[in-house]
């Protein structure tokens, strides 16, 4: 199973894992406990695809995080700093066989970074841990093996 070789900083060992769009919508709440995790363990990877879904949606981000546009913008190059995003040329030959396992059309791109990285995958949605192909964690999955 992809995704298995996890090791936590308290070990003193980096640990790198997929971030999905949703996990990165929090990034944008200032106070945002998700945020916190984001900025402070720096070992996080998302592809290319959760920039436009961000962009796609960026008025709705800027409501619900009540932000001006011009924050939103700033927001991103920050972000950008704790996330290494991936282009979809680095994962393309794994599209195909995260099709057929992904229970959301959205997903595939994040399930072929993993597929490609053999990393788990940072996500809250139910749907993803349905399948079995690829470890997915929540963020208390998370907090549990980072503290």
């Amino acid at each position: 199973m992809n995704g298995q070789l996890m090791l936590s900083e308290r070990e003193g060992v980096m640990m790198k894992c997929i971030v999905d769009t949703n996990i990165l919508f929090s990034f944008f709440k200032k106070d945002s406990f998700t945020r916190s995790i984001l900025t402070s363990f720096n070992h996080f990877i998302s592809s290319e695809f959760a920039l436009i879904e961000l962009k796609k949606y960026s008025q709705l981000i800027i409501s619900k995080a009540n932000i001006s546009e011009e924050k939103f913008l700033k927001e991103m190059n920050e972000l950008k700093k704790y996330v290494k995003f991936f282009p979809k040329q680095y994962y393309k030959k794994y599209l195909k066989i995260a099709q057929t396992f992904s229970p959301d059309k959205y997903d595939v791109d994040f399930l072929a970074l993993c597929i490609s990285m053999n990393l788990p995958l940072w996500s809250n949605d139910k749907n993803l841990k349905k399948q079995n192909k690829i470890t997915i964690l929540s963020t208390e999955d998370l907090v549990n093996i980072l503290f």
